[in-house]
């Protein structure tokens, strides 16, 4: 696989601003990787002071509330930004109910489109929220 490949399913480019919530050592390197090669830049993490294009948010089972973290990613999202929700696939330790996702995301006031098979471990869920 190309080093852009997997992050091309994410529909990033050039130049965005993606900030990384929730990362641990369980994260998808390989994805991360791929992700700094198509923005052409680094991840920026949760001290990252301004607005982002995109916001990667790990999250599995054990990490809290759900709802309370799609809310705070969707905070620093600049107008037209959108949130990719990362979760370890279905019988991977930490993996969240798709009906909790989508739960989650409707209380959060976010649009949660189809899920993407992003890697052997962890699935990509795209989650827009409202325009403003």
């Amino acid at each position: 696989m190309s080093d852009t490949e997997l992050a091309a399913r994410l529909d990033l480019s050039a130049g965005q601003v993606v900030l990384e919530i929730g990362w641990d050592e369980d994260a998808d390197d390989d994805l991360r990787a791929s992700i700094e090669a198509v923005i052409e830049g680094d991840l920026v993490d949760e001290d990252y002071d301004d607005v982002a294009d995109v916001v990667l948010l790990w999250a599995r089972d054990e990490d809290g509330d759900l709802t309370d973290a799609l809310m705070d990613a969707s905070s620093p999202l600049d107008d037209g930004g959108v949130i990719w929700l990362l979760t370890p696939k279905t019988a991977r330790p930490g993996h969240i109910e798709p009906s909790d996702v989508s739960e989650a995301a409707k209380t959060a006031g976010l649009t949660l489109n189809k899920p993407v098979a992003i890697s052997s471990d962890w699935t990509a869920m795209k989650l827009v929220p409202p325009k403003r």
